[in-house]
């Protein structure tokens, strides 16, 4: 990419204390902080001279279902849990606002094939009824939440969790280590999984929707779903291939897979002498611009 501005780089570990990474932004030890989690968002943004920059992603938190295990193996059982979900008050609680929406199908809106979905309303009511029909009034289930990615992930289903009381379902809401939620991220029935951002929604739903890739923690396998995801990754033309996402989010909507309330912005902070940082929506470090002011 030709001449570069900076001679060194270097990195300085402060663990899973994201305090003392922002403490240490404000004491002049670091020039900047890659990841700046929601916890610190305000203390930096409290002292002059750190500037705080954010990014629109598709990184996300699907709270999913195993769609082949009681009691989720019962569609209506899933699409009653949907139905709870008021997916603007999650984002608002759980994430601060820093993100846009989510319609339950894994697509975001930066994606360049996004096809924009009707809102899905709450509906209380219908979810009662669902409920009654499926012989599952007082539904009580675990949720697994590994907070992989910060404890906006706890938050995240503590909402849905609220949500879902009127309905009388109650979930329970089972903390675990990150480490510990990794061995059992693809095996539990219920929980909440950080996906990262990809530069293509045809590329997430493959990865994890497509009947018996590795990564499909819900076990979903529908051959109408398959069919319009190949129809759509065989389009270079963006517009003919969003044009043919409508399909792909339609089904996967309609099959109730995931409560998938949002898409979530991520943030980095750096000293105002740094000069030409962009936050990468993957938090990649890209400094072949960057420069230190004098």
């Amino acid at each position: 990419g030709g001449e570069v501005y900076l001679d060194e780089i270097h990195y300085l570990d402060k663990g899973e204390d994201a305090a003392a990474a922002v403490a240490a932004l404000i004491s002049n030890q670091v020039d900047g902080v890659f990841r700046l989690d929601l916890t610190t968002l305000d203390m930096a943004n409290q002292v002059p001279g750190i500037v705080v920059s954010e990014a629109a992603t598709a990184q996300t938190g699907c709270i999913r279902f195993k769609v082949d295990e009681p009691p989720f193996d019962d569609i209506r059982v899933r699409q009653a849990v949907v139905l709870c979900s008021d997916n603007a008050q999650n984002l608002q609680v759980s994430h601060r606002g820093l993100g846009t929406l989510g319609e339950n199908h894994h697509v975001a809106e930066i994606h360049p094939e996004y096809f924009p979905m009707p809102p899905a309303p709450r509906d209380i009511e219908k979810a009662k009824a669902l409920l009654a029909e499926a012989g599952q009034e007082g539904l009580t289930v675990d949720c697994a939440v590994g907070n992989t990615q910060g404890k906006w992930e706890q938050d995240s289903v503590a909402v849905l969790k609220q949500n879902c009381e009127p309905a009388g379902i109650t979930i329970n809401i089972n903390v675990m280590p990150s480490a510990q939620y990794w061995e059992i991220w693809d095996k539990t029935p219920f929980g909440i999984t950080s996906w990262t951002h990809r530069p293509l929604g045809t590329m997430a739903l493959a990865l994890a929707y497509r009947s018996g890739v590795q990564w499909n923690e819900t076990n979903y396998a529908n051959p109408e779903f398959d069919a319009a995801l190949a129809v759509a990754e065989a389009l270079l033309d963006v517009e003919a291939r969003t044009a043919a996402m409508e399909d792909v989010e339609r089904i996967l909507q309609n099959d109730a897979v995931m409560v998938q309330p949002f898409f979530r912005s991520v943030l980095s902070a750096v000293n105002e002498k740094v000069q030409g940082y962009q936050t990468h929506p993957t938090l990649y470090h890209q400094f072949n611009n960057v420069w230190i002011q004098s």
